[in-house]
């Protein structure tokens, strides 16, 4: 049997075939091999490249966000510093707007100062408009001293601003000395602008004193005393004697005492035009002319009240009245 496999011709192509096919299942199984691993590698690289792009998009947001944040913040400041130069602008604006004001005074100043002999209205005029331009300085200067501090409190480094502030300051200064040589100037003739105003309130404060000194003497003038009661109320108050005058006032002379007007009603004698006696009867202590009074009586039984008809007569002799009361 042995002999027969050695023999056998079949045998080499048999082992060929079978050779052959090994080989080609070890191509197979190497080209199966490398086709996983290559799968594998695919697999590893998409992972890979997933990871790296989920990563970069989270980057990428967060650097979105970051540069939204920024834009927001230049945004508000951006609007921030507009409005301040819009503040700013307008504040250069009014200044300006008094700077041509100060202008056209000063020229109506010059005008009007030009003559050698001032009138009294233009002097006054003047001085209102010198008033007028240290109020308007004043203002610029306030206003400057503002845009200066916002400035700096803004941190900003604004070159053409702070040469126009400092142009203005300038200006300024400029406009006081004229201010100042044109206040000289008016000095010079007989102008007392210090003592203008100071002279104006004092001769204020003259003719209140003066008005104040004629409405009392005018009270005075207009004032008297009145007083009325029975015979007994006015004995005991010390204000008749026993003759019934009245003490340095009545109709007959009497002994001189000492007596309060507080005992009296003050009146105004323009305003007073009756003296109410509501009694039976009653008599004028105190001398006044017969003509210038009547007793007007309510019936018969009853006095009610004195009318006085001529108060200048009426109170010419004496600025006193005391009315005896008879029940």
């Amino acid at each position: 049997m042995e002999n027969k496999s050695i023999n056998d011709p079949k045998l080499p192509n048999e082992n060929a075939v079978i050779a052959t096919k090994v080989n080609n299942a070890r191509k197979d199984g190497m080209s199966k091999g490398v086709l996983i691993t290559s799968i594998i590698s695919l697999i590893l690289l998409l992972g890979l490249g997933i990871l790296a792009y989920s990563l970069n998009k989270r980057d990428h947001n967060n650097q979105l966000a970051v540069l939204e944040n920024q834009r927001v913040t230049f945004t508000e400041q951006l609007t921030q510093r507009d409005s301040m130069l819009n503040d700013w602008l307008a504040t250069f604006d009014e200044i300006e707007g008094n700077i041509r004001v100060i202008k056209e005074k000063e020229k109506l100043i010059t005008v009007n100062s030009s003559n050698s002999e001032v009138s009294k209205d233009r002097r006054h005029q003047i001085l209102e408009d010198i008033q007028n331009i240290n109020g308007l300085i004043e203002q610029n200067k306030k206003k400057i001293a503002q845009l200066n501090a916002q400035l700096k409190k803004s941190g900003n480094t604004i070159t053409g601003l702070q040469t126009r502030i400092a142009s203005l300051e300038e200006s300024m200064k400029i406009y006081e000395g004229e201010i100042a040589e044109l206040k000289t100037t008016l000095v010079n003739k007989d102008f007392e602008i210090g003592q203008l105003n100071g002279n104006l309130y004092a001769l204020k404060d003259t003719l209140t004193v003066k008005e104040s000194k004629i409405s009392t003497q005018t009270g005075k003038l207009h004032q008297a005393f009145l007083i009325s009661g029975t015979y007994k109320d006015l004995k005991a108050k010390g204000l008749l004697t026993k003759e019934g005058g009245f003490i340095g006032l009545g109709r007959k002379e009497a002994i001189l005492e000492d007596f309060s007007d507080s005992l009296f009603q003050k009146i105004d004698i323009t305003e007073i035009k009756t003296i109410p006696v509501n009694s039976k009867n009653a008599k004028l202590v105190t001398e006044h002319p017969s003509g210038s009074y009547e007793m007007v009586k309510e019936n018969e039984k009853q006095v009610a009240y004195i009318a006085i008809k001529d108060p200048d007569e009426f109170w010419r002799i004496s600025k006193y009245a005391v009315v005896e009361l008879i029940k």
